[in-house]
């Protein structure tokens, strides 16, 4: 493979232009030459703004795998197609960038990690949470074993009064869920990754659908329209791992709070914790007495100057990148993003039964 990479898009709509293609054009080793939606406006107005001059748009993805040179593709498309793209653009010989959560189930999951398998080609999640400078600093951490042994794991995703209005994030048969697949699992994957344990034993959950009835209501995206509203407002899980650790999941989109924040997690193991409730904090026990740690992660050092800094999107682009050029595997590995996966749906599968779901 040279050391450029044609990348083709498939879905131009917020999430690619608000991350995926800002993050590519940023990458010296990277060409965009091909773009996809079923609303072609969009994707010429992507080509316009980010493609290479040779750029070629389509509406219909088949057509770009057939006709286009790319060696990757970025899949940004709703959740119920996730699987279907992802399983193409493999067997036709690209690697695969899928948008969060990796499928709208397990079953579609698992097929496009059978693909990756199958094609040996390189196939991986956009959890871009896992490359913000708090998260990264605090795994080096648990890797070193600063905490000790986790047991205890809080993943958060609240949201006093944000519902997403736009696009299909209400539609339950495109998403499979709302808050939950959307930002609960952003808190989960983060979580499990922090942990280092992808092996549940059982879950139990709950789903709420108790403001989304609500016309006029506050909503930092406008009103939303409650015959659109079709998910949960709020999803919680209790999750047990094998190992006897546990993780609460907290998820909403509109919940009565007043501390909120969105992939965070908490952590408590035998040396010490962890949270970014309220920036990185690191807690523990030293000479017989507690102490309180707030990680400075910004710090310069030097006055009237303003670094550049790297966001967490144009980290995982070019880590996703230099995975492909290397050859190496990538940081989100979609084994790993497989177990989120899991895992969210057996909450929803516990709500629904009310039974709790266990793991072979």
């Amino acid at each position: 493979m040279s050391k450029t990479l044609k990348i083709g898009v498939i879905g131009c709509g917020g999430i690619a232009n608000g991350k995926h293609l800002p993050s590519l054009s940023q990458l010296s080793e990277v060409q965009l030459v091909a773009f996809c939606d079923i609303v072609e406006e969009r994707a010429v107005k992507a080509a316009a703004e980010y493609g290479a001059p040779e750029a070629k748009v389509y509406t219909d993805y088949r057509e770009l795998l057939k006709e286009s040179d790319v060696d990757v593709i970025h899949v940004c498309t709703p959740n119920d197609s996730h699987a279907e793209i992802t399983v193409a653009s493999l067997e036709s010989g690209r690697h695969v960038m899928c948008e969060k959560p990796m499928a709208k189930t397990a079953a579609q999951a698992r097929q496009m990690l059978d693909a990756a398998k199958r094609t040996g080609k390189k196939l991986s999640i956009a959890y871009q949470n896992r490359f913000r400078s708090d998260s990264l600093y605090l795994k080096e951490l648990c890797e070193n074993g600063e905490l000790g042994d986790i047991y205890l794991g809080k993943a958060l995703a609240l949201r006093r009064r944000a519902v997403p209005t736009w696009g299909v994030f209400l539609d339950e048969e495109k998403q499979g869920g709302g808050p939950l697949i959307d930002i609960g699992t952003h808190a989960l994957d983060l979580t499990l990754w922090l942990m280092d344990n992808y092996e549940p034993k059982s879950v139990t959950g709950s789903v709420f659908h108790k403001l989304g009835n609500r016309a006029n209501a506050a909503n930092a995206f406008g009103p939303w329209d409650p015959e659109q509203f079709k998910v949960e407002d709020s999803a919680f899980g209790f999750i047990t791992m094998k190992n006897g650790a546990t993780i609460i999941l907290e998820s909403s989109w509109a919940l009565n709070v007043v501390e909120f924040g969105e992939a965070k997690t908490l952590l408590c193991g035998t040396e010490g914790g962890a949270d970014m409730t309220n920036g990185l904090r690191i807690n523990g026990e030293r000479l017989s007495r507690l102490y309180e740690t707030k990680v400075d992660l910004d710090a310069g050092g030097v006055a009237f100057f303003e670094g550049k800094k790297e966001t967490d999107a144009t980290r995982e682009a070019r880590a996703w990148v230099e995975a492909i050029l290397e050859d190496k595997e990538p940081l989100v590995k979609p084994e790993q993003a497989l177990v989120v996966t899991e895992i969210l749906e057996a909450i929803y599968e516990s709500a629904r039964t009310g039974k709790t779901v266990y793991f072979d």
